[in-house]
């Protein structure tokens, strides 16, 4: 007998191209069919079966505060009351726009969009237009959306699909994009020195999230900021996810590093569809209508998604949301390392404020190569068993897991009581 969720999928599949509207959803590489969620409060989610999960995907990672947050919700309630889009200017455009640039010092100027893929196109056009140069380096597994120039050797759903790139994307595009090695500055200063004065920018995620959580080494950033500054190259930092996530100020405020130019999401919408870039003034005002730059979209700055995001940020700029949530991450991470050395495992664990990813992988994963070197087969068979656990993780070996204001220290031991019971079972 077909559960209500394997009806929903198959219903979707003759409508929706795979089924699914974002690749990653479609369970591949856990060898499953999706689970259809109906609704969700604080740290758990409920399927259409009526299964209960704690959450720790998290909507890929804006939910900070958990599912449906009561000050959230009346925020978009209130403000849907009002209209729900104008396609014009309103006033809640502008609170949040000082609300992030108040926490983000090299933000001066910010753009909101209507996702995180909108920002990061929209940045390297304004790049390219600001230097006069066409090319831009990004890292062998960064994921930065779905924009042509982003799908080459991309990470996200593409690495978990097993996509080297994808057809659609011209030669001229792959050949104006530049790969690096992250980790790795000489792997960035062999491109610099081959294409002098050729390359706008280059555009990473300060922290590896879309191959599983990777950190930048020590002195790697700083490295990349000096080395771009001395040749004229752009600065990017994609902090869809780590922005408000590691810190109130990102990962450009946890490494001390300040970029030319910033993306962010989700998370500034309180998960709603929404993104932002901004940076520096003099290359914020290339933007149309004030400079030659056309970037648009008609319902970017929505009154939803900026009420929400209002009262995301108050939230967690609240004294000590911070400190709180780390201590739950930490907590985390020291059952999980325990657990590790219980069973004698040299599996890696990599955390980052309250993200993190167990790889499993037989030693230190601190590049995309040492990524790669996963059991993604045992990891499908360690999801099956959280999920039965009724523990919902990130349907990818590749991904990062979040925590929440909105865990509880019972929900963390659950989390740890699940994953040493599921590891025991499949080692």
């Amino acid at each position: 007998m077909l559960t209500n969720s394997e009806k929903l999928y198959q219903q979707a599949c003759q409508i929706i191209p795979g089924g699914v509207n974002s690749p990653v959803r479609a369970f591949k590489s856990v060898k499953m069919n999706p689970i259809y969620i109906k609704n969700g409060k604080g740290a758990y989610i409920y399927d259409a079966d009526g299964n209960k999960y704690t959450d720790f995907v998290g909507s890929w990672g804006p939910l900070i505060l958990g599912h449906a947050d009561d000050d959230i919700v009346k925020a978009i309630t209130d403000a849907a009351v009002l209209g729900t889009s104008f396609g014009a200017c309103t006033e809640k455009e502008i609170e949040l726009a000082q609300l992030i640039t108040s926490v983000y010092p090299s933000m001066e100027m910010v753009r909101m969009v209507n996702s995180g893929t909108e920002a990061t196109m929209s940045a390297i056009r304004l790049a390219r237009g600001f230097t006069g140069r066409s090319k831009i380096i990004k890292f062998e597994g960064c994921y930065h959306g779905h924009a042509d120039s982003f799908l080459i050797k991309a990470g996200s759903g593409v690495l978990t699909l097993g996509i080297p790139g994808s057809p659609g994307v011209t030669d001229g595009v792959a050949q104006d994009t530049l790969i690096a090695t992250y980790n790795d500055i000489q792997s960035v200063e062999k491109l610099i020195d081959a294409k002098k004065g050729e390359i706008a920018a280059l555009i990473l995620e300060p922290v590896m999230g879309n191959a599983g959580v990777i950190l930048p080494q020590d002195g790697f950033l700083q490295q990349l900021r000096e080395l771009t500054a001395a040749n004229g190259i752009l600065l990017i930092f994609d902090e869809v996810i780590t922005g408000f996530r590691v810190a109130l100020g990102g990962a450009q405020q946890y490494f001390n590093i300040k970029p030319d130019l910033t993306c962010l999401g989700k998370i500034i919408g309180g998960g709603l569809p929404v993104g932002a870039f901004g940076g520096r003034r003099d290359i914020m005002e290339y933007l149309a209508p004030l400079g030659p730059v056309y970037q648009a979209g008609t319902l970017a700055g929505n009154p939803l998604a900026m009420a929400a995001g209002i009262a995301m940020v108050k939230k967690v700029s609240a004294p000590g949301f911070y400190e709180n949530l780390e201590a739950k991450a930490q907590k985390n991470e020291a059952a999980v390392l325990s657990l590790l050395k219980r069973i004698n495992k040299q599996f890696a664990f990599n955390r980052v404020g309250s993200m993190s990813c167990l790889f499993f992988s037989p030693g230190k994963v601190t590049s995309y190569a040492e990524a790669m070197t996963a059991d993604t087969a045992f990891y499908a068979e360690f999801f099956k068993k959280m999920l039965n656990s009724g523990i919902y993780l990130a349907p990818s070996q590749f991904e990062a897991s979040f925590v929440s204001s909105a865990h509880s220290d019972a929900d963390l031991e659950h989390l740890a009581a699940s994953m040493e019971k599921a590891i025991k079972e499949l080692i």
